[in-house]
């Protein structure tokens, strides 16, 4: 017998499908020909995460450090399958849901830029599209997968520009070392190749109904996703309050910082924390991990913002701790895990 599935998104749309007792809850959506954000579907990511409202499940193998520490039962929906009907809240409007199969287009290298030693820039062009011409839609905080070529490997990257008329797109990329995507980046890729994506994929992004400030929180190249949106602000002329903490390993490893600083012109609210983990000669930034900016940060504003926080597992419960020590709801905490993409 199956299940009745019922999701309901932040903005309060209703999606629903029915899931087998022996199914995982993205497959049964996808064969209702609903696409929920979704990644890894290997329970190893969590940009699939979902909070039960009601009904019961089983969580099958997955990686505990991807589970957000702030909702009350929170699962990997490409890991649940359910044992009664399910209620389940997702933290992203309806828009984010596809109703028909992800777009896969062509495109082909635009730019190519080593920003420092472990990362590199990625710019591409969406080649003319007969269904959705030469445009590049998507929302700030979505990902594209890029085919590795010459495979049929797939790795997902966020996009760090804003959507354009143009086709463009930006990556920020971390060198992974024998990553199947970044040996042909770093070694083989040459302006000009071809190269299939796949998107506009993902959930993560700003919360357009909340009127509470925003602090962004990116280390490494969770930054990507985290620059869209303050691009997407500046474009809009936003004019609430916003704070940017931006962690690097030591003041080596930043990158876009001229790009950050810029957007000060267009956002001139902006608050930048540079945060240098373990900085190895003079350093007038902060010392030690953007979570541990922002819990300073927190203790003295006196405000209870809306956190957006990219980057690594550990960083992303950190900064979780943080917002519950500072007893922040749980909706006002926005997370996505940034995975090695190799």
């Amino acid at each position: 017998m199956k299940h009745h599935v019922t999701i309901i998104t932040r903005d309060n749309g209703l999606v629903e499908f029915a899931c087998g007792p022996d199914e995982v809850l993205i497959d049964a959506a996808a064969a209702s020909s609903i696409m929920l954000p979704a990644q890894c579907r290997q329970g190893s990511c969590g940009a699939c995460q979902a909070n039960v409202v009601a009904g019961e499940f089983v969580l099958g193998t997955h990686n505990p450090d991807v589970l957000s520490r702030v909702q009350q039962r929170p699962t990997l929906m490409c890991r649940t399958t359910p044992c009664s009907d399910l209620e389940l809240a997702v933290p992203y409007d309806l828009s984010k849901v596809l109703f028909e199969p992800i777009p896969q287009r062509q495109a082909c290298v635009e730019r190519i830029e080593r920003l420092n030693q472990s990362t590199m820039r990625l710019s591409l062009k969406l080649q003319d599209d007969p269904v959705h011409g030469c445009a590049a839609e998507f929302e700030p905080g979505q990902f594209m997968e890029l085919c590795v070529p010459g495979t049929q490997a797939w790795r997902a990257f966020s996009i760090a520009n804003t959507s354009n008329w143009d086709g463009d797109l930006e990556f920020l990329i971390r060198l992974q070392s024998n990553g199947l995507f970044s040996n042909w980046l770093a070694q083989s890729a040459r302006v000009g190749d071809p190269l299939d994506v796949r998107g506009p994929q993902g959930g993560f992004g700003v919360d357009p109904a909340s009127l509470r400030e925003r602090w962004f929180v990116a280390g490494g190249t969770g930054l990507a996703p985290i620059l869209s949106m303050l691009r997407r602000m500046a474009e809009y002329g936003e004019t609430s309050d916003v704070r940017l903490f931006v962690g690097a390993n030591d003041e080596t490893d930043f990158v876009a910082t001229t790009e950050i600083e810029a957007l000060r012109a267009e956002l001139p609210q902006l608050e930048i924390t540079w945060c240098a983990w373990r900085p190895t000669g003079a350093w007038d930034g902060f010392t030690g991990t953007p979570a541990q900016a922002l819990e300073n940060a927190l203790a003295q504003a006196g405000v209870q913002p809306d956190i957006y926080v990219c980057g690594p597992s550990k960083l992303i419960q950190a900064c979780e701790a943080v917002a519950c020590a500072r007893e922040l709801a749980s909706e006002q905490v926005h997370a996505e895990r940034f995975s090695a993409s190799s």
